[in-house]
């Protein structure tokens, strides 16, 4: 049986589960993604992660397309329709599809609505090697401002400042 997700207000199968190429997470990463535990068919310290969601939402001025109780209905609703017995539900919301690529937020009379998207993955968290040995850990430095010459699509530091620009009045911001 193929597993099931959730895009936009309907439950499908993964293989019909689309946004659109103009999707704000796709073009800038301009979105936030939480993912939950799932042992024994439960959520596991979900209340945390919604509230993380609420929080990191709120900071990029991002309207939630769905309340925290309903985003947890389908939460649960998946783990069922999927038989999620140990493993994860990630969710992700973007700030929608535009019809076209700017990096300041659309405008009200766009009328774009935000993306939820949420799917289930099996893993085995209790059982897994590392849970119960450990894992290795190095430290790398943050070369994300220092390799600005890659031309990445998390451009989510832009999209921000472009905005706090159109919010000021300015065509740009330094």
């Amino acid at each position: 049986m193929e597993k099931i997700a959730y895009v936009n207000g309907s439950y499908v199968p993964h293989s019909e589960a689309k946004v659109s190429v103009f999707d704000r997470g796709f073009l800038f990463a301009d979105g936030i993604y939480e993912v939950a535990a799932v042992l024994e068919g439960k959520l596991i310290d979900n209340a945390s992660h919604l509230a993380r969601l609420k929080r990191s939402v709120g900071e990029i001025q991002l309207a939630l397309p769905e309340t925290l109780e309903r985003i947890e209905e389908i939460q649960k609703e998946l783990v069922k329709r999927n038989d999620l017995v140990n493993g994860m539900v990630y969710l992700e919301v973007t700030r929608g599809a535009d019809k076209g690529r700017d990096f300041a937020f659309p405008k009200a009379e766009a009328n774009v609505k935000p993306t939820l998207v949420m799917f289930t993955s099996e893993k085995d968290i209790i059982n897994a090697p590392s849970a119960k040995t450990g894992i290795n850990v190095i430290t790398v430095p943050d070369i994300r401002w220092e390799r600005r010459d890659i031309k990445s699509v998390a451009l989510l530091a832009q999209v921000l400042a472009k905005q706090a620009a159109a919010a000021a009045g300015a065509g740009e911001a330094g």
